[in-house]
């Protein structure tokens, strides 16, 4: 591959919001204003709003957003008087977040950065990371959690919303198998055309092992865990989960 999968995501991306794509598009002055006044909720997946006591005590506090750009979680972090930092690939979900900021009015670091590269950022500098759904843009994920380990607080919490594998399973109607897992297609021409031909960027499945087992292996607590679905499409129709979010303690 000559060019960097990273980078072809980035692209992607890019594109899907120029196209109108859902999780590219920043929360209205409105719901910022809403969420100034204690009405908020915040997504890891799909349809189901974390649970607030899994973030604790906000005001204050140093939330760092990991591959969390786009101006819809961050602007409510704000709100809620935490300090924001937010780290992101994509050069149009990096301008929402810098729009966002500006129209209401607050401080935020923003960082166009990789995640799979060693975060840019000191030991312990975090009380927060939220991570909703990204690393199924990844090929490795158990060194994300290893940095995200060594950038928290100690007491501090990691947010992440996991792909559980089963979307890439399925054809793109989702009624049949037809992929083996693990999905990689950096090895796997047959899965690098699937994504191509869909326009689905690079993309990969992980194992449990991968995406819980590799928290506890970098020694995080899990504290808690829900499933969601798709949101829509026959998998959600028919109530199959295909995401995972954790809380998990350092």
């Amino acid at each position: 591959m000559n060019q960097n999968y990273q980078d072809i995501n980035a692209s992607t991306i890019d594109r899907w919001i120029e196209e109108g794509w859902e999780w590219g598009i920043p929360v209205s002055h409105e719901i910022y204003e809403k969420a100034k006044c204690g009405e908020w909720e915040i997504l890891l997946t799909p349809t189901k709003p974390v649970p607030k006591e899994w973030f604790g005590e906000l005001k204050g506090k140093k939330v760092l957003g990991l591959a969390s750009g786009g101006g819809q979680q961050m602007p409510i972090f704000a709100a809620l008087g935490a300090e924001c930092t937010v780290l992101d690939y994509s050069s149009r979900q990096i301008e929402s977040e810098k729009m966002v900021a500006q129209r209401e009015g607050y401080e935020i670091r923003i960082i166009q950065g990789d995640m799979t590269k060693p975060l840019p950022f000191d030991n312990e500098e975090f009380d927060l990371i939220f991570h909703p759904v990204s690393n199924c843009y990844v090929e490795e994920v158990k060194p994300i959690w290893k940095e995200c380990y060594r950038i928290l607080k100690k007491g501090g919490r990691l947010l992440a919303g996991l792909d559980n594998g089963v979307n890439y399973l399925v054809d793109e109607a989702e009624k049949e198998i037809v992929n083996s897992l693990p999905f990689n297609p950096l090895k796997n021409p047959e899965q690098r055309k699937q994504l191509e031909d869909e326009d689905c960027g690079i993309q990969f499945s992980h194992t449990l092992e991968e995406q819980i087992g590799g928290q506890l292996e970098a020694c995080f607590q899990l504290s808690s865990v829900y499933e969601d679905t798709n949101g829509e499409g026959r998998l959600h129709e028919l109530g199959i989960p295909s995401f995972w979010a954790t809380c998990a303690k350092k």
